[in-house]
This record gives structure tokens, sequence and C-alpha cells, in this order.
């Protein structure tokens, strides 16, 4: 009698996982059972892919919550995949005996060996967010022990920083700072902590230090900030150093971080300014002349608006409110209730986005210096994310578009390296894994979008 219960109760479990197999792409069957596993933390608001998924296949639990937008599911191919673990593989044995990665200095560019370097806190928190975005946890994953010494290296430099100073470090001179400015080292490290943070929620004593010591970082960016937006110190590409301010600013905003409203408004407006839809300019006086460094940061710092102003007057179009033909202008998001001025800010920042995203992929723009930096690496990634916030189905012909041009330059022991200005190996490493991993953090990049 039990037996014949427990068999019928198989059967029937059998025929929910055949469909759930139609609605949830990338879902095995293990032994006749769907292989899978569910989010049981009671907080945390969202993650990219369950562990036991293959990777790269991103969709939301069904237990509560709707399937993701098809457009952002995406299967990584098998070649990227490899490419990822062969760079995860070189990264973690490049790693300093103090818990850290460093890209060297801007002086000694002819040093490649990571074991001959000094550990920076710029290139740790990129090494660090790439092994997180890849995967790994505090808690889980292959790399969880290389991550959290990098978290330990990181905190110690914040909290033994001078208390007045824009930094985290006294180190001068590194590639990262001398090309992309002084102050890239906290600016990198608050973007860690604040994509950390979503992962603490069953450790109280540790966010709590990680969200005082990403306020820490937060002062510091903040009093940095020059009076047109940009950030202090600035490099030779230091337009990028601006970009990645705002970047670390709206994170740490999402996190509850002390960050002031208007200084983050005034880092996104230096960086839509650099470019004028109107006329294809591009404003490069921070970014060495070369108009992707730029161009990028004015997509990425005006997707959350221009998702805004997609979604509203999607909206009012469904409700009668506008035509299907109606634009995205002033005059129509006045008429579905933004006041004047509002009107003017939204329907710029979609003009700067809709414009600047495609001239961020033309291929002569994308080129660059001329050849591959990680000023070029870093551009690209401010392009990817700038979509996924903008909840742009297009991301799927970018991310196609470059992991076909990263994988090529792949060093054959699994690096990257660049050939002009920052050609750490280390930092160009990380920043293509956080290329590559993207994907994997579709549903995080969303939710920074939302309004």
């Amino acid at each position: 009698m039990l037996w014949n219960q427990f068999v019928t109760g198989i059967s029937a479990i059998k025929n929910i996982m055949k469909k759930l197999l139609l609605l949830v792409p990338g879902l095995v069957l293990v032994g006749g059972l769907a292989s899978f596993s569910v989010n049981t933390e009671p907080k945390k608001k969202y993650f990219s892919t369950y562990r036991s998924i293959p990777k790269g296949c991103v969709f939301r639990t069904l237990m509560g919550e709707e399937v993701s937008d098809s457009s952002f599911i995406y299967k990584t191919p098998e070649r990227v995949s490899t490419a990822i673990d062969k760079g995860l593989g070189w990264i973690v044995r490049a790693q300093n005996s103090v818990g850290g990665w460093g890209a060297g200095s801007h002086s000694r560019q002819d040093v490649m060996d990571p074991h001959a370097v000094q550990a920076d806190p710029a290139t740790t928190a990129m090494v660090a967010m790439a092994l997180l975005r890849s995967g790994s946890t505090l808690q889980q994953g292959a790399y969880s022990k290389q991550l959290h010494a990098a978290l330990t290296y990181l905190l110690r430099a914040v909290e033994t920083a001078p208390a007045s100073s824009y930094n985290i470090t006294e180190m001068q001179g590194t590639q990262i700072q001398i090309k992309l400015g002084a102050n890239i080292d906290v600016i990198l490290t608050a973007q860690f902590l604040s994509n950390l943070l979503s992962e603490l929620e069953n450790d109280s004593e540790l966010k709590a230090r990680v969200q005082k010591d990403l306020n820490i970082c937060v002062s510091k960016i903040q009093r940095a900030q020059d009076r047109n937006g940009s950030t202090m110190g600035s490099g030779w590409a230091g337009v990028l150093q601006s970009s990645f301010a705002s970047n670390a600013l709206e994170a740490a905003q999402a996190q509850g971080a002390n960050v002031d409203s208007e200084a983050l408004k005034k880092s996104r407006d230096f960086q839509k300014n650099n470019y004028d839809a109107k006329t294809g300019t591009v404003n490069t006086d921070l970014g060495a002349g070369v108009m992707l460094y730029s161009v990028t940061g004015s997509a990425r710092a005006s997707a959350k608006e221009a998702r805004k102003v997609e979604e509203e007057i999607e909206k009012a179009k469904k409700d009668g409110r506008l035509a299907q033909s109606a634009p995205a202008t002033a005059e129509n998001l006045g008429k579905i209730g933004f006041d004047k001025d509002e009107a003017m800010k939204y329907a710029t920042a979609y003009e700067v986005y809709q414009s600047a995203k495609v001239q961020a992929q033309r291929e002569d723009v994308m080129q660059g210096f001329g050849n591959n930096g990680g000023e070029e690496f870093l551009s690209y990634l401010q392009t990817g994310e700038g979509l996924i916030i903008g909840k742009d189905s297009s991301w799927k012909n970018w991310y196609d578009n470059i992991s076909g041009r990263i994988l090529k330059i792949q060093n054959d022991d699994g690096s990257w390296n660049g050939h002009h200005c920052i050609t750490s190996p280390v930092f160009c490493t990380a920043t293509c894994l956080l290329i590559l991993s993207i994907n994997e953090d579709t549903e995080k990049l969303m939710d920074l979008g939302k309004n």
C-alpha cells in the first residue's frame, strides 16, 4: 500500500517536472527527475543562477515569481564557458600572498608576472567582482577561499585608510591609477562591496562591517567629486574613472548606503553631457581623445532613465493615453504626467542612450585607441551593463559580437593582456571575465535599472 502511494507520488512529480521543462530552458532530467534547487534564503532579492543549472542559463524561480523575460535568458556557449574556466584558473593562481592582486606600476609595464608586482585595491576589487559574477560566493563555489582572502585584504585597506584621504591606499603610480585616475581604488572597491552585500543575508555581523566600509568608500568618492560631476585626480582616460564612480554610487544607493542623491545626479549628468545626441558629437577631453571611452559612459549613465521612458510610454499606449505611434518625446512625457523639467530631463536621457549605444558598438569606435588595452575592455563592459540595466533586448547581439572578439585574443594560458596603457594581464583578465560572464548577473543589473 505504502509502496503504491510512493510510486504514484514519484509519477506525479515526474509529470510536474516535464511541464517545467517547457517553461524553463536548461532544466535537465537526471534519473527521470528534474535536477534543480530552490533558493531558501528568506530576504534575498535576486540571484543569477541555480548552482545545479548549466552555467549561463538565467531565470527566476517559479516558486512565487514570474519566469524572467525571455530576452534575458541566455545559455552560455560552450566555447565561452571553456574560455571563462581557463581565465579563472589562471587568475586564481595569480593571487598574491596577502590575498590581493596587482597590476604593477605604470613605469614598469613590461613586468607581466603577477607575482612580481604588489597587490593594489583596484585590481583586487576587479578580480573579486569577476569571481563573484562567475559563481563563487564566500560560502560556496570553486573560488570561495580566494574571494574571502580578497575581501579581507580590501576591508583592511578601507579600515586603515586615513579618514581625510580620498583613496584607500597610499600606493601611487599604479597602471590603473595613471590611466584611469588617482582615486580608482576606492571606486572599484565600493562597487565590489555593493555587489557582495546581497550575498550576506545570513551573516549579520559581516554584513554590518561591509555596509560600514561601503559608507566610508561612498563618503570618499563624494568628497572627491569635482564641481562638474567628474572625479578629481583624473588619469589619461579619466572619463572612465568618473563613469565607474557613477556606477559605484548607483550600486551603493541600491544597497542602502549613504549616497547623496545630488552627487549621483551630478555624476550621471557629467557622463551624459559628454555626448550630444542631436549631432553625435562626443566630448573626449577626459577620454584621451578616444571616442569609445566617453561614449560608453554616456550610454551607461543614461540607461536607467531611458528604461523608465520606454516603460512609461509603453504603459501609456496600452492604457490608451497615447497613440501606438507616439514617439518618446518631452511633449508626450508631459501628456502622461511628467512635469516640464522632468519631461525634458528624461527625454534628453532617452535620446542620449539610444544614440550613444549605437555609436559605442560601431566597429570603428570599438577599435578605441587602435588596439586592445584595459581601457577598451572596461568600455565594452560599460556598454554591456548599460544595455542590461536599460532592459534592452539588443544585449544578446552585443554579447555575441564582443564574446567572439574577446575569445580571439585570449592567451594560451587562459589570461588576457593589453597592448597599450593598461597592459596588466591580471586587470585585463578580470575585466574580460566580467564581460564574458555578464549574463550571470542579468537579474541584478535589471533590478538596478528599476525606477
